[in-house]
């Protein structure tokens, strides 16, 4: 060999060990078959979801298809309540909180009444079984998951045979696609047969293809009318298939394709007049048309073109050379900085893979569940769940996978309509904590935990959030009405109460929390005065910005000065209510006042500085460990409050191993790197996802922060393709905790206005100066905060802000700047 192809050799080797080392490992590992549901690993394409086992001997393959619901098309909303809810209005101003909450409780019993409903369980299609006879004693066995491609694979050897397994739901055919091989011809034999727990379903095979299809439940006062039709069917490369009655047998093939289409008929939430075989054959027939490879790469395409935009790299050590059971196992005390960016990445993967535009939003738990009653069940609750399933839509780069829960809320005012005019007499649309697949509006579980109205007001936040991060001035026109009507039911409902002369929503709560022994009902309580802030700026300024409804908006302006200011009480914290009722004990997992902080922005540390205190003595007070959703939260809140160590302290919390009970209040994380309640519930996932991405760059408060919670752990990486408001896409590498480049895409022009830590120099193609007065941004418009009412027994020690400086520098559409250390 010559010198040079020496050196060419030597640079190339160089090269790709430095990228291995710069590169996040993006594959969930393990080295034996999921025992349990727990442990088997989830793929979806917005549409079907299937979970993976991977036994050898017996392969399951939980299936889900996003419509399948019980029940029927109707709304859930009481008849004749609105005389009770004044009552309700009324006993709460006269200090009368116990009558209101035993009131609240007759009025919306905890169990639906026979002739109503609290919506409909989310259910599972059933199971498709790969049996492979004599295949039960096995070696060198391996599975996993690969988020960057969107496949899970099984391999494995029996006598002497390697066997493997390659699986997907493909984005581009919209069917499950299983590819089974072995590296010796007329080695592959099996059974493929279906089993659902639907009550109504049926199992046939029919011109040697397997017909799965069923009737979804009945449950309370509604018919199951959901009816799904899934077909599979076979492509082989040698040996031969027959068919018994309900099974296909496979002999001696040296590869198999197997292709499955789930289908309903279901089209709307009031319309079921879809035809699911018709659906089923027609995919299959065009997905049937392509070779294997075709479909493999197309499918790859269409989900990287989401996946590959945004990268992570925290570090690596040898902990990410185990199973990722394991490394869940092991991460409290073993530094392993891949496994939180491969975290962070596979809440994208969850995103990407439950929610596609034109599709149903991701529920409870995604799109994956193998229950007919699941928990909750798997429902859309709204009272924060929903909420932070979304959380990581805008800032890590998948803002059209926002797109399905925006049409939810489009359905949701027309429904929502009903429950706010024959409840609440008011006009515009409202709906409660919960809905579900037929777009439900009413109160669910009672009047302790139903009666909270504030559903579209939180829901609706993610139409001005998405229009802040895009500036689609066409979306914010097209959902204008939504916004609206939520504003205009506020308007209606706000009460004067008595001591102040505020205007507060009442009756109302403090969701799932108490402040008196089973009594939570209450009026103004501080979420709700932050919602209906948020929700009344949010229309004056799209009012401003499209020119319109002057009248209407001048109202509204008039109501909002009349909210009550937040306050701090008596142990400096920020009160939960509207009077000083917090209990110094309480570690209850919502700590929804705090709704100000995150994912608003009403509190700040640079501009509500007593507030920013308050609200870190009430998380303190609170402490760490809850569910896994709260643990979540927390880690949002502690990245606002600057506190990267603290907020990498939720997240080690958040990452170990979840227990084996089915219930609980304790967090963690199953083998399979979903999320605990217990039992699994996605938000978790979402929330952290979305938790870690605050820790390195923050882009509200009028200004875009880089690396504003940075823990001691993460010293040196790079973060590649995260969203700011206003149009902004942006890169970060750092070493020792501090910026070393920046990269900021432009892609609507206009002042970007940076916060960095004042000893980083940053010099670039564009001049950065100090900043001065407000950020002429109209994305960075900061609303003005009442001054906080503080309690005489309060104690503020003031809080410790970091050395920063602001700067700006000037953008144009479309262009890219580069900035680097001096």
């Amino acid at each position: 060999m010559n010198k040079i192809k020496i050196i060419a050799s030597c640079l190339l080797i160089s090269t790709s060990i430095f990228q291995g080392i710069a590169q996040q490992k993006l594959k969930l590992e393990y080295d034996k078959p999921a025992t349990n549901w727990n442990e088997a690993l989830p793929l979806g394409n917005g549409r079907l979801g299937a979970m993976v086992f991977g036994n050898p001997q017996k392969e399951e393959l939980q299936l889900n298809e996003e419509t399948v619901w019980a029940g029927e098309p109707g709304n859930n909303v009481p008849k004749n309540v609105f005389l009770n809810i004044e009552e309700i209005r009324k006993l709460l101003f006269e200090g009368k909180n116990k009558e209101a909450q035993d009131l609240a409780n007759t009025t919306f019993p905890r169990v639906a009444p026979k002739d109503l409903n609290y919506g409909m369980p989310y259910q599972t299609v059933g199971s498709l079984w790969i049996e492979f006879p004599g295949h039960e004693n096995y070696s060198e066995y391996k599975r996993d998951l690969d988020i960057e491609n969107a496949v899970s694979s099984v391999s494995y050897k029996v006598d002497g045979v390697t066997y493997k397994r390659t699986l997907l739901t493909s984005f581009s055919d919209d069917i499950v696609l299983v590819k089974l091989t072995a590296d010796k011809k007329k080695s592959i034999s099996f059974s493929l047969s279906a089993t659902s727990p639907q009550v109504l379903s049926n199992f046939r095979t029919q011109n040697k293809k397997l017909f799965f299809e069923g009737t979804t439940a009945s449950v309370d006062n509604k018919t199951g009318k959901v009816k799904f039709v899934g077909e599979a069917v076979c492509t082989l490369k040698g040996g031969n298939l027959t068919a018994t009655a309900d099974k296909l047998i496979i002999k001696n093939a040296d590869e198999v394709i197997i292709r499955i289409a789930i289908a309903t008929n279901f089209k709307n939430y009031k319309d079921l007049s879809a035809d699911p075989t018709q659906i089923t054959t027609a995919v299959l027939a065009k997905a049937s048309k392509k070779k294997y490879a075709e479909s493999f790469q197309s499918h790859i395409k269409a989900y990287q073109k989401y996946f590959n935009r945004v990268s992570l790299y925290l570090g690596d050590s040898p902990q990410s050379n185990k199973t990722t059971d394991v490394r869940i196992k092991e991460f409290a005390t073993s530094y392993d900085p891949q496994l939180v960016g491969l975290y962070f990445q596979f809440g994208r993967y969850l995103l990407i893979s439950s929610s596609q535009p034109g599709n149903q939003p991701a529920n409870l738990q995604g799109i994956w569940n193998h229950k007919l009653n699941p928990s909750w069940d798997s429902k859309y609750t709204v009272n924060i769940n929903t909420e932070m399933n979304y959380w990581p839509a805008e800032i890590t780069n998948l803002s059209e996978l926002h797109q399905p829960l925006f049409s939810m809320l489009k359905d949701l005012s027309v429904t929502g309509k009903e429950s706010a005019s024959e409840m609440y007499h008011a006009r515009g649309w409202n709906m409660h904590h919960n809905t579900d697949l037929w777009r439900m509006t009413g109160v669910v579980d009672g009047g302790f935990y139903g009666l909270w109205p504030m559903g579209g007001a939180w829901l609706t936040q993610h139409l001005w959030q998405h229009y802040l991060f895009t500036g689609d001035r066409k979306f914010l026109k097209e959902y204008y009405p939504v916004l609206k009507g939520a504003a205009q039911f506020y308007l209606d409902v706000l009460q004067e109460e008595p001591e102040h002369k505020w205007l507060v929503v009442a009756p109302s709560m403090s969701p799932e929390n108490t402040y008196e022994k089973s009594v939570g009902v209450s009026a103004g309580t501080t979420m709700d005065n932050q919602l209906v802030f948020d929700t009344f700026n949010n229309i004056v300024n799209a009012s401003k910005i499209l020119e319109t409804d002057k009248s209407f908006a001048d109202s509204v302006s008039v109501a909002l000065k009349r909210l009550p200011p937040m306050q701090i009480g008596q142990y400096s914290q920020l009160q939960e209510w509207l009077h000083d009722w917090d209990k110094p004990n309480d570690h209850h997992r919502h700590i929804s006042h705090l709704y100000g902080l995150f994912p608003s922005g009403q509190i700040s540390p640079f501009r509500t500085p007593q507030l920013i205190e308050a609200a870190k003595n009430t998380l303190i007070s609170r402490g760490d460990v809850s569910t896994g959703w709260s643990m979540g939260w927390k880690v949002n809140w502690w990245a606002r409050l600057l506190d990267g160590n603290r907020a990498f302290k939720l997240i080690k919390d958040q990452l170990s191993p979840a227990p084996l009970e089915i219930k609980g209040q304790s967090g963690g994380t199953y083998p399979n790197l979903l999320d605990a309640h217990p039992p699994f519930q996605i938000d978790g996932n979402f929330g952290c996802t979305a938790g870690i991405t605050e820790m390195l760059l923050q882009s509200y408060d009028g200004a875009i922060y880089l690396l504003p919670a940075l823990p001691d752990d993460f010293k040196n990486g790079k973060v590649t393709g995260l969203k700011a408001r206003g149009g902004f896409e942006v890169a970060i590498e750092w070493e020792n905790g501090k910026a070393k480049q920046l990269t900021i895409k432009s892609t609507l022009g206009g002042n970007c206005r940076l916060r960095i830590a004042s000893d980083v120099k940053l010099k670039g193609e564009a001049e950065l100066n100090i900043a001065k007065g407000e950020n002429t941004n109209s994305f960075y418009q900061v609303e003005t905060i009442k001054e906080p009412l503080i309690a005489q027994k309060a104690v503020l020690n003031g809080f410790k802000l970091p050395n920063t400086q602001l700067y700006d520098f000037n953008t144009e559409a479309g262009k890219t700047y580069v900035f680097k250390s001096k």
